[in-house]
């Protein structure tokens, strides 16, 4: 049996197909969500345990971490906790930015943090995971907010894993950064316009894919993956092309809503 993995936003999508693989690789899993019922569930399933988890409040992340000691030597911790708003940056309510900030950002980094506590002074092969983006890579029209929050945990991970190499903190920390998936959290923004983009490439992934990815990280070094690694090639490439680049939006948009369309009709 290996260690505890805590898992944030278990309840569905990513964090549910993450806390799956986990259990089935051996670890005890702590399936924490803002949804208690659905972290209940996801726990029933997997034989692990639950947590409600806010993962705007670092002190919840703290409890998690004393929670997940009661079962064992804390291994891993996953930061998957997310959410999305589509649509012009000066369109976001002030709540909607706070919300987006607090959750996909302040959420990774709160998570860390209460990882690195309770995990730097045990021995053996420990690591944090933070579900990151394809949309950390480049600019984003559209899902402004939702794309700085993951630029932020992409300068997040690789700063916070220099300072546990420089403090000789025996940590692994890794960003995942996977394309477009079918989750619940695209499936909500389905109908608004700016959220096309999401739908550009040739293909959803699929949450057992990215968690498949997420989980595979365990056994490397590799500090961001990028699922698929040619779309972060197009995503970087965007990103130095500056704004002749961003002119492109709208045709990725066009081809999304495409794709959208042709996924709606199946």
């Amino acid at each position: 049996m290996r260690g505890v993995a805590v898992v944030t936003g278990a309840g569905r999508g990513f964090g549910r197909a993450i806390a799956a693989r986990l259990a089935r690789r051996g670890h005890f899993v702590l399936a924490t969500d803002v949804d208690e019922d659905a972290a209940a569930a996801v726990a029933e399933e997997i034989g692990g345990a639950s947590l409600r988890l806010d993962v705007r409040d670092p002190e919840e992340h703290r409890a998690a971490a004393r929670a997940a000691a009661e079962h064992g030597s804390l291994e891993v911790w996953v930061n998957n906790a997310g959410v999305m708003r589509a649509g012009p940056a000066w369109e976001h309510s002030d709540d909607d930015v706070r919300l987006t900030c607090e959750v996909d950002l302040l959420g990774v980094i709160w998570g860390s943090l209460a990882a690195v506590d309770a995990m730097r002074d045990g021995g053996g092969d420990r690591h944090i995971v933070n579900i990151a983006s394809l949309a950390a890579l480049g600019p984003v029209p559209g899902l402004s907010m939702y794309a700085a929050a993951k630029h932020g945990v992409l300068g997040f991970t690789g700063s916070l894993q220099g300072d546990l190499l420089d403090a000789g903190i025996p940590i692994t920390v890794h960003a995942l950064c996977p394309d477009a998936a079918d989750t619940p959290l695209l499936r909500e923004h389905d109908h608004e316009p700016a959220a096309a983009i999401n739908w550009s490439g040739p293909r959803l992934l699929s949450a057992d894919e990215v968690a498949e990815h997420a989980v595979a990280l365990l056994d490397s070094k590799k500090l961001v993956r990028v699922v698929p690694a040619w779309r972060g090639w197009g995503a970087r490439g965007m990103s130095m092309a500056g704004r002749q680049a961003l002119r492109a939006a709208p045709i990725l948009r066009k081809r999304g809503n495409r794709h959208r369309v042709a996924f709606r009709s199946r």
